[in-house]
Order: C-alpha cells, then structure tokens, then sequence
C-alpha cells in the first residue's frame, strides 16, 4: 500500500507543476501595419492608442502595440 501511496504523490505533484505552468498569462501584442513612416501616420497611431486606453488597455502594461 506504501508505494501505490508513493507512486500517486509523485504523479500528482508532476501534474500540478504542469497545471501551475500553463497557467502564466501573456501580454497580448497588437501589430499596427503601415507602409511609411511613422511620422507619417503619427495622427492615426495616436488615434489608435486612444481607442486602446477608452477599451481598458494600457499600453506597456496590459498590452504591448508594435510598429511596423
């Protein structure tokens, strides 16, 4: 009886380290796709981050927008 005891705390600990790991959030990444420079679209992109913050997003915090 010890070693079934034995063998199912071993596999119980295995599958929660597995459950504790899957578990870690990501920062979702928002891609803002333009074909000139960003100065050249700096009034859309401020416009866009607006719109991020009135939605509840924070960039750097609770988003991450990269430019390309």
């Amino acid at each position: 009886m010890r070693r079934r005891e034995f063998l199912g705390l071993i596999g119980g600990a295995g599958v929660l380290s597995v459950a504790v790991h899957a578990q870690q959030a990501t920062m979702p990444v928002v891609g803002f796709l333009h074909g000139a420079t960003p100065e050249a679209y700096a009034p859309q992109l401020a416009a866009f981050r607006k719109s991020l913050g009135e939605a509840g997003y924070s960039e750097g915090q609770n988003v991450t927008v990269e430019l390309r």
